[in-house]
Order: structure tokens, then sequence, then C-alpha cells
């Protein structure tokens, strides 16, 4: 993949023509938060791996839902069911960790690295158009404040 500035000046010309107006910032404002120091941080994973715990669900479809995972799972009692032909699973089959890091937050908490790793976790399914996923994130927003995390990774998938 090309970076932008390797690009040459004529040819960025030419797409920020074309791209002119078909792009606005979805909000008038961009909030910031500033981030918590790392030792005090409470850590919650979101990935749209569509990796849930065995006994619940598959995913399904493009829907846009999401599932919990608590934060004291073992990875024999997870599974994955994205339902993307183009989707490669060989990373996850080989470690969990590429695309759930529980085991590192884990680590880090041992190491007092970070304060504490959340009691739930959040997997929805990529490849699904962000309409759909916006309910759900608004909801699992509202779960993460009520479990008290101020600092979440996102491992888009």
């Amino acid at each position: 993949m090309a970076r932008w500035e390797d690009i040459h000046p004529r040819e960025r010309a030419s797409f920020e023509e074309r791209l002119a107006g078909r792009y606005t910032a979805p909000f008038e404002e961009t909030p910031w938060v500033e981030a918590p120091k790392l030792v005090d941080a409470r850590v919650a994973i979101v990935t749209t791996a569509a990796i849930h715990r065995s006994d619940d669900r598959p995913f399904a479809g493009h829907v846009g839902d999401y599932r919990v995972i608590p934060g004291d799972i073992d990875y024999q009692d997870l599974a994955m069911t994205h339902s993307s032909t183009n989707f490669d699973r060989s990373a996850y089959q080989q470690d969990v960790n590429v695309c759930f890091p529980l085991d590192h937050l884990r680590t880090m908490v041992e190491s007092r690295e970070i304060g504490s790793v959340a009691d739930w976790h959040y997997s929805f399914m990529g490849s699904t158009a962000p309409q759909l996923m916006e309910p759900a994130a608004k909801e699992v927003s509202r779960l993460l404040i009520g479990d008290n995390v101020n600092l979440v990774i996102l491992i888009p998938v």
C-alpha cells in the first residue's frame, strides 16, 4: 500500500479533486477525551472477529449484533463464526490473541502495566454495514461505562 506522501503531487491532486464533496465528517465536532495512565486503566476488548462463547449463538448474516464475552473465559471455550468467505482464520487458529488478546491483558495486570481487565468484552462480526451496527455499538458503549472501563482496545478484523 502506498503512503499518501509517496504519491506524486499531480496524482494526489487528481484524487483530491475526484473525492471533493464526497466525504463529510459525521459530527460537527470531534470529542476528545484524555486517555488514562495505563497503570490506572481498566481495559476491555472490542473485536469484529465474530468471536463468542462456544455455547452462545453463532453470528449469522450481517445483522449488526454483538456477543458478550466474560473476562475470565478460557480460550478453549471460544468459537469464531465469521461468515465471510474472504476471512482468513489461520492466525486465529494458531493464536487467539491475534483477535482477542485477553491473555496479554492478564499478563499486563500481573506486571502492573495496566490497572485491571474489564469483567466483560464484546465481539461483533465485521463486514457488516456500520449503520446496522450503530444501535448495538451504542448499547455496548453503555455497558463499557457500566463496567467502569476507561480504555478499549478496538480490534477490527
